[in-house]
């Protein structure tokens, strides 16, 4: 089993910033891919950013340019930068990954934009 605990979540104004943190623990043997998803209230869980082992990213399409995924592969964590916010990103985040063949995840830190 592999355990994901995310932190850094909270209240931010629109065009503020905030680091999301994820860290996997528990019997892992290799973790391939580490990524982030978000769901909205009333909406479906949605591709934020993706990661592979060797560093290749990839972005949905509503954060590119303004998110950043990063990965430290010795400790097994995942972080997602995030620059100037939207009210439309408020949304809980989920951490995942790729590990022994099975998907994991986390159980969510909220993000809230406001004013």
């Amino acid at each position: 089993q592999v355990q994901l605990v995310e932190s850094g979540g909270g209240l931010v104004q629109p065009g503020g910033s905030l680091r999301l943190s994820c860290a996997a623990s528990g019997t892992i043997f290799s973790i391939n891919g580490m990524g982030w998803h978000r769901q909205a209230p009333g909406k479906e869980r949605e591709l934020v950013a993706t990661v592979t082992g060797g560093g290749s990213t990839k972005y949905g399409d509503s954060v590119k340019g303004r998110f950043t995924i990063s990965r430290d592969n010795a400790k097994n964590s995942v972080s997602l930068q995030m620059i100037l916010l939207k009210p439309e990103d408020t949304a809980v985040y989920y951490c995942n990954c790729l590990a022994q063949g099975r998907i994991y995840w986390g159980q969510g830190t909220q993000v809230t934009v406001s004013s």
